[in-house]
């Protein structure tokens, strides 16, 4: 379920908890993390994106190699196509060259479709790569949040950056008491590799600019 709309249907709860009052509300520990920043600044999205990138050049090398087969074929094929024509060659020559000159267009037109399947199936692939690592660094976080809130006492941790389906933000106010951002993202990258570059934090100008 969209965590937006996990969201709207929680607030009113949560509301009407608040107005009947009562021991359980008095008990409620809610904590709050920017799950935006945490991933954005996790050494895994860094190195997630760099495998990507190295994966969509190596699809767009693929691909180049494939196009410039198809030019270099084409080419061949309309040079056929002019010789049948050629008042300088015999008729038998030709009925070469014509001959050819089909064989050439059944190539061409079974590249057509390699390079076409090609294409798909890379694009496929690439959503499905980044949906998984996006996937499994979410977990990640999750997994140290959980651990987090139980730790603190926490009943509920709510996500600061988190917005509605109209892309207004869905936690208007909140005092940062209970925020443990800094704690999320510091225990995450703990075990980033030694020899992996630093990763900057997004500027504050820039978060505040997202959630705009």
């Amino acid at each position: 379920m969209n965590m937006s709309i996990v969201f709207k249907r929680l607030v009113p709860v949560l509301l009407l908890s608040l107005f009947m009052g009562g021991s359980a509300w008095a008990q409620l520990r809610i904590g709050t993390v920017d799950v935006r920043k945490v991933f954005d600044n996790y050494w895994k999205k860094k190195q997630a994106e760099i495998q990507l990138k190295e994966r969509q050049a190596d699809i767009e090398k693929e691909d180049k190699n494939m196009l410039e087969d198809y030019k270099r074929g084409k080419d061949e094929y309309q040079k056929l196509i002019a010789e049948t024509t050629d008042q300088a060659l015999s008729q038998d020559e030709k009925d070469k060259r014509k001959k050819k000159a089909e064989e050439k267009f059944r190539q061409l037109k079974d590249l057509e479709v390699t390079i076409t399947q090609y294409e798909n199936t890379a694009r496929t692939t690439m959503l499905e790569q980044t949906d998984r690592m996006r996937a499994n660094i979410i977990g990640d976080i999750k997994n140290v949040v959980s651990a987090k809130a139980k730790a603190a006492g926490y009943s509920l941790v709510i996500d600061t950056a988190a917005e509605s389906l109209n892309k207004t933000p869905i936690i208007l106010f909140t005092n940062n008491d209970n925020d443990i951002t800094d704690e999320i993202l510091a225990q995450l990258n703990s075990t980033a590799p030694v020899d992996l570059p630093k990763i900057p934090e997004q500027p504050a100008s820039e978060e505040k600019k997202g959630k705009k």
